[in-house]
């Protein structure tokens, strides 16, 4: 799964492109973060990324990334799902 950092307004939904942005390993990124990523949006313009994530640094600034979902991707974020929930039983 490829991701590539951008600039965007959630007020107007644009994106911009970070001119020395390469495209990352989706996984390093949510390393990088500590796995605190939400995602935003669908991106319909972009091949062959689908959709806009939120990454938070440890200061909670939001750092915006564009993602190529795939089925692993879902598998993952689903096992993450789950495994919250099972956090808070006790």
């Amino acid at each position: 799964m490829k991701s590539l950092r951008i600039d965007y307004n959630e007020s107007d939904r644009t994106i911009e492109t970070v001119e020395e942005a390469v495209p990352e390993s989706w996984d390093s990124v949510c390393e990088k973060y500590d796995n605190d990523v939400h995602r935003l949006s669908d991106v319909g313009d972009r091949e062959p990324y689908t959709a806009v994530y939120a990454c938070y640094d440890e200061n909670n600034r939001p750092v915006y990334y564009i993602v190529e979902e795939d089925a692993a991707l879902m598998r993952m974020r689903r096992k993450t799902f789950l495994d919250k929930l099972g956090r808070n039983r006790k």
